[in-house]
């Protein structure tokens, strides 16, 4: 059944995509693409103009199809006693309109965890919730006037600045107040949708769906927090599907996963080489059982870098699996020497003959 509904999406999501290009023959592009009749196609075709994502004019043999036009809402929020499932289904829910079952979970997912972040995390005293919509995507930005996401961590860590921050955070399971949340919200919300994003401070941090990397960017300091979600009204994605991702089979829903993006641990035009940046990339990945390194954008990184994960840390959590990808020929060498240095270390000396006697 899950088959057949993403089949669906699949062609809903190509008319909203390609309607705009073929408005008098998009029927017969769509029957040629997916190999069905004209008649299933109007099904689709039929179900996207009733559900208001498509408009129709003229009669029958010369009906143009359009994309509905934008629209777009907003409200301004005094934090303090809200609750978002209440705020979810009074006013979010609605202004995002019909949606199929599956996308509206994940924005239910996706706002619930920001709007409850910003509401206990954020010091602030007002949020804003902006909502645009189009026949093809839904857009949200929910902005607090608190103290800043980043500023927060790098305070409550004791962080060098709010770039590390922003690694901590992509890594997964972080939070401040861990009696009452798992550091999980973020993490996953930022795989669910086809463009995330955090922009809070001096930084932003945003993952695009597809993507294992995430990005870090530099921009005019300012306070409080901003989060933007963007996902196409058509997806076959849902939630299971990207909690699965990070889960195995034995650990069914439970977070064991982690993609390190290394290059987040460098300050300016600094070359990854020390043990100390070494320590702070590896830190509380021990939460995990599989954790990936990502080298994407790192050419080259040192000696006691390498050594430092991928020997020492390797041997004092030999219950991790450890992975690298995206890795130059020059990281690769790193990486076997350290390696290698480990193999020597477990196999211990090698055993010699006594010298000849006299």
């Amino acid at each position: 059944m899950s088959h057949v509904r993403a089949r669906g999406e699949d062609i809903r999501k190509y008319i909203i995509d390609n309607v705009g290009k073929y408005p008098r023959n998009i029927s017969k592009k769509v029957a040629e693409k997916f190999k069905i009749t004209r008649q299933a196609v109007n099904k689709h075709i039929r179900r996207l103009t009733t559900e208001k994502f498509l408009t129709e004019e003229g009669e029958t043999r010369s009906r143009v199809y359009k994309l509905a036009p934008l629209s777009e809402w907003r409200k301004d929020y005094k934090l303090g006693g809200l609750q978002e499932d209440v705020v979810w289904r009074e006013d979010i829910a609605p202004r995002l309109g019909k949606l199929p079952d599956n996308v509206r979970n994940i924005w239910l997912h996706g706002f619930t965890e920001m709007f409850n972040n910003a509401q206990d995390h954020s010091g602030g005293r007002s949020i804003l919730v902006n909502i645009k919509k189009t026949a093809a995507r839904s857009e949200m930005f929910i902005v607090d006037n608190g103290v800043g996401i980043f500023r927060k961590i790098q305070k409550a860590m004791g962080l060098l600045d709010e770039r590390h921050a922003v690694l901590e955070l992509a890594k997964g399971k972080l939070t401040t107040d861990p009696s009452n949340h798992s550091g999980e919200g973020i993490f996953f919300t930022s795989r669910m949708f086809d463009d995330f994003m955090i922009f809070s401070g001096g930084v932003s941090f945003s993952h695009e769906f597809g993507k294992e990397e995430d990005w870090i960017m530099e921009r005019k300091p300012e306070d409080g927090t901003g989060v933007y979600m963007r996902l196409h009204n058509h997806t076959a994605r849902t939630t299971k599907k990207v909690f699965d991702q990070f889960s195995s089979d034995e650990d069914d829903y439970k977070f064991n996963k982690t993609v390190v993006p290394v290059r987040l641990a460098q300050y300016g035009n600094d070359q990854l080489v020390s043990r100390s940046q070494a320590k702070r990339l590896v830190s509380r990945v021990e939460l995990f059982k599989v954790v990936v390194f990502d080298f994407q954008e790192v050419p080259t990184v040192g000696q006691a870098f390498a050594d430092e994960i991928f020997r020492v840390f390797a041997q004092r959590h030999a219950e991790i699996e450890l992975h690298s990808i995206h890795a130059s020929s020059e990281v690769k060498r790193m990486i076997e020497r350290a390696k290698s240095g480990a193999a020597a270390t477990d196999a211990g000396p090698k055993e010699t003959s006594a010298p000849p006697q006299p």
